[in-house]
């Protein structure tokens, strides 16, 4: 795959993608029939860097349909429209299949074999791309690297340092928008007073750059 491939041609491809069941690299095969799911396109400005679809994402095909993404678009301040216009809003999960769940019924962590294979492509593909919200460990993990040190709730505090940092695009990290987070969200509240505000303000700028060039 080249860094110049069109993101609808890679995300079709994924689409087809069976590594995790028939070629499993980090375990054993995906116990289900896979369903990759992503959203964006070459001019997406705003990247969703998920964790993996959960079991009504998987279900119906669409990302974030269930009560976590009511959460996350009110956190972003975006109605349904917005939110699920690739135009504007790329939807890249760290694994792109539902990967089962555990004896508690908790999610399993996403499929390694999903970034290994499809991650540096997909985003080379969204080439206008400002902001990447990194949601969860896994996310900041990988795009963070060394600098994902001590933890998501360490991480999350240090997000003015990491949105400021000289680096194109910006990242943002956050925390999961699941209801399973309420106790993280009453413990650490300078996240909805301080953090949800700049965030908010990024993306309407963006959207209104978006609508300024549409009308031009």
């Amino acid at each position: 795959m080249s860094s110049s491939d069109d993101f609808q041609v890679l995300a079709q491809r994924l689409r087809s993608c069976r590594i995790c069941r028939d070629e499993p690299r980090f375990g054993g095969p995906l116990p289900h029939e896979p369903r990759p799911i992503v959203q964006g396109s070459r001019t997406a400005r705003l990247c969703i860097a998920s964790q993996a679809p959960g079991t009504r994402a998987h279900a119906s095909g669409v990302p974030f349909s269930d009560r976590s993404g009511s959460r996350l678009r009110d956190w972003l301040d975006l109605d349904e429209a917005a939110f699920y216009d690739p135009a504007r809003v790329a939807i890249v999960p760290m694994g792109s299949c539902f990967p089962g769940q555990d004896s508690k019924g908790g999610d399993l962590p996403p499929r390694r074999e999903c970034a290994q294979a499809w991650r540096q492509p997909l985003l080379a593909a969204l080439p206008q791309l400002e902001l990447i919200l990194l949601i969860g460990q896994y996310a900041q993990a990988w795009h963070l690297g060394d600098d994902f040190r001590d933890g998501l709730t360490s991480t999350v505090a240090r997000w003015r340092d990491i949105l400021a940092a000289p680096q194109h695009p910006r990242i943002l990290p956050l925390p999961h928008p699941s209801w399973r987070n309420n106790g993280w969200l009453r413990k650490n509240p300078w996240f909805e007073a301080e953090l949800l505000p700049v965030l908010r303000a990024q993306v309407r700028t963006m959207l209104a750059r978006d609508d300024k060039e549409h009308a031009a």
